[in-house]
């Protein structure tokens, strides 16, 4: 959440923070109020407890009326002290309440606006050219046998699909090597949970009354993860890391779970946007005055997994407005989608400051022991949806597709041919 001492020396960062977010700033002022009204009870509360140890010496060695008076008056004493200790108490739930639904400080570089104001940072790859119609992916996958979308819907309704066949061995292949280029980087491999706490939901940054796109198990009060961020973020909750050890990062294995309750309509067909999908994900704790450059770092590394599988990209800037709540800045990376004619994301990495760490309760000691709170960074190295652009953009006329020249060792074929 929001750094109090941040809030109350410069406001007008926050402010400008939620304009840029397309939201409210008069909430800058709420909080400030019942800071200020916290700390104000708070204080009175103290000066009157200590009041309250002195005069209970004071009875204990007076006597006669002098004792009835201070009695009398440590009696009040209580009453008041155990009102003001009521009302700190409940302006601080009120303001940890405001504070909860607050997004992160927004980058200043970062774009203003809403999802459509995003900057393209470069375009990288030519984009291919077919001497035939080229096919969609969803037409590719049923002729490979890759894709079955009619019996995922038998089994489970719409948006969801079985992988078979090549389609199945693409998508571990895409993830193994994505994994090894973690390995390689320095990450620790993990597979992670993907039935989560509500604590570790919320202290990743989403809002599980009012998220639609999430999973909810009530009986067990669990929540189907979106990505593996979420037990990765609240994998260290608690706890004091060693400041020497920082960069510490993780790769996370995991299938996702979404609704996709705002997108009746849009991207029905084929496996772009689908209930669950498998993702690798990268997944760095770090120093706050670091994470900028660890942001760029996490981005390098998805560049380098869309080179290896040939795929023309470009890399964007999020704007504010598109920016979820955890995050501060936004790159994505949109992979070609010849049959759409546009780019299309598949790769997302945020800078989350200390936004997760002050929710989760991780932090460090620095050089001089005191605790303080860490980065957090986020970003994707490989999903189910590249099977998406890498089928479209590698065909062949007759329907077959060439795996990518690094990815072959991990699919075990050169080429995907149609079933016959």
């Amino acid at each position: 959440m929001i750094d109090l001492r941040t809030l109350r020396e410069d406001p007008d960062r926050l402010r400008a923070s939620q304009r840029a977010r397309g939201e409210d700033d008069a909430v800058v002022d709420t909080l400030l109020d019942l800071d200020e009204r916290r700390r104000s009870a708070l204080s009175s509360f103290e000066s009157l407890r200590a009041e309250q140890k002195t005069m209970g010496k004071s009875v204990s060695k007076a006597s006669g009326e002098e004792k009835t008076a201070l009695l009398e008056r440590a009696k009040d004493l209580a009453t008041q002290v155990k009102a003001l200790e009521a009302e700190a108490e409940k302006l601080a739930a009120e303001l940890d309440a405001v504070l909860q639904t607050v997004p992160n400080l927004v980058e200043e570089e970062a774009p203003h606006g809403g999802e459509d104001d995003y900057v393209v940072l470069e375009e990288v790859g030519g984009r291919p050219s077919f001497d035939f119609e080229p096919k969609d992916h969803l037409e590719l996958g049923e002729l490979l046998g890759a894709i079955d979308m009619e019996r995922g819907a038998k089994v489970s309704g719409s948006r969801f699909f079985f992988l078979k066949g090549v389609g199945a061995r693409l998508q571990l292949g895409l993830l193994n090597m994505a994994m090894q280029q973690a390995i390689e980087a320095g990450f620790i491999p993990m597979i992670t949970p993907v039935l989560v706490k509500p604590e570790a939901m919320q202290g990743t940054g989403f809002h599980i009354a009012h998220d639609k796109e999430i999973y909810r198990l009530p009986e067990d009060d669990l929540y189907l993860v979106g990505t593996s961020e979420v037990p990765l973020a609240a994998y260290h909750a608690d706890e004091i890391l060693d400041g020497a050890a920082l960069p510490l990062r993780y790769g996370g294995w995991s299938s996702c779970f979404r609704r996709e309750a705002g997108s009746y309509g849009k991207d029905t067909r084929g496996i772009i946007r689908v209930h669950q999908f498998d993702k690798v994900e990268m997944f760095s704790y770090c120093r706050p005055e670091d994470a900028h450059e660890e942001h760029l770092r996490l981005l390098a590394w998805e560049k380098e997994m869309l080179a290896k599988v040939e795929l023309p990209y470009r890399v964007i800037d999020v704007a504010a407005g598109d920016l979820g709540t955890s995050a501060a800045r936004k790159y994505d990376c949109e992979a070609w989608i010849p049959t759409q004619g546009r780019y299309r994301e598949v790769t997302s990495t945020s800078n989350c400051t200390d936004f997760q760490a002050r929710r989760l309760a991780v932090r460090y000691r620095d050089s001089g022991g005191k605790p303080q709170h860490v980065a957090t960074l986020n970003g994707t190295l490989a999903t189910t949806r590249w099977i998406v652009a890498i089928l479209e953009n590698h065909q062949r006329a007759d329907g077959s597709v060439v795996v990518p020249e690094a990815l072959r060792p991990y699919v075990g074929l050169d080429v995907l041919e149609p079933v016959k």
